[in-house]
């Protein structure tokens, strides 16, 4: 098993094509909010102090969810081209089983997700020292390496389950790049949760990694929302809060920290099993 996952991650990292593709997402989404969204969304809240510290913390938090689950896809990406050429079938004739074969793809998928998201925290903390903010504290960056592990496994729960239909790199592609538009607005990222639809809102509070994007802005933002909202009403940060998905409200209930991380805990019990009822299936079909 760990010989295919060491195997996957050196092929995933010799390929540099895919290891940028992998943050494609990453990377459109810092060029949109430099060029566009970092001005607009710093002017909507100008009165309040530390504007720009409190927005790149925002969108860095969005942003580091987005890539647990981009740069999970692209690990995948080896898998299904081996289920095209054929290796897949040649691993399957070998003295190992599914399960031992299945678990190396997967493992690889998580320790690569995890490397990437890791490196895009580390371009998040650049940029948000570059535009006069502060540098994550041990401990906030301790919270924050965690919630991107247990946000990762979430991903790729979500991501095997998609990958076991896909046949080949074409279709393959065009999941990726399907997966890769929608996680922006899925988490809450281009337009703040606050001002969508109340049917947009419940989809979005429904999509798993929007709540790993929820952890990672109340860690991320804590600091922030302390020298922004400091001697403003209660009444006001959790309206913020809300409006720009720090907080989910289910109708007068605010989600705590533990409901999100059980929430996503929940995500990899119910995406594993159906992966591993759809590929038990497809073995018995096979029979």
């Amino acid at each position: 098993m760990f010989n295919i996952a060491l195997r996957n991650i050196k092929i995933f990292f010799r390929n540099k094509a895919s290891v940028f593709f992998s943050l494609l997402g990453v990377i459109i989404i810092i060029l949109l909010y430099v060029l566009f969204l970092g001005d607009t969304l710093s002017s909507s809240y100008a009165e309040l102090e530390g504007a720009r510290f409190l927005m790149d913390s925002w969108i860095m938090a969005g942003l580091i969810s987005v890539s647990s689950i981009t740069t999970t896809m692209g690990a995948f990406e080896i898998m299904v081209n081996d289920k095209e050429n054929k290796r897949l079938k040649d691993f399957y004739s070998a003295p190992l089983k599914k399960a031992t074969i299945l678990g190396g793809y997967l493992i690889s998928a998580v320790v690569i997700g995890v490397i990437m998201s890791v490196l895009s925290l580390l371009i998040a903390e650049i940029y948000i020292i570059a535009y006069g903010g502060e540098i994550l504290g041990i401990l906030q960056f301790l919270e924050v390496l965690g919630i991107i592990i247990l946000s990762v496994i979430a991903s790729s729960s979500m991501v095997f389950l998609l990958v076991s239909f896909l046949k080949n790199v074409n279709a393959f592609s065009t999941a990726s790049a399907i997966l890769g538009t929608l996680v922006g607005f899925l988490t809450g990222i281009y337009i703040p949760i606050g001002i969508l639809p109340v049917g947009v809102q419940w989809v979005i509070k429904l999509f798993p990694v929007s709540h790993s994007a929820v952890l990672l802005r109340q860690i991320m933002m804590k600091v922030p929302l302390n020298a922004s909202f400091s001697g403003a009403e209660a009444g006001v940060l959790n309206s913020f809060k809300e409006t720009m998905g720090i907080n989910f409200k289910y109708g007068s209930t605010i989600m705590s920290p533990l409901g999100h991380i059980l929430f996503l805990i929940l995500t990899i019990a119910v995406f594993y099993t159906l992966t591993v009822i759809k590929i038990s299936g497809k073995n018995k079909k096979g029979k």
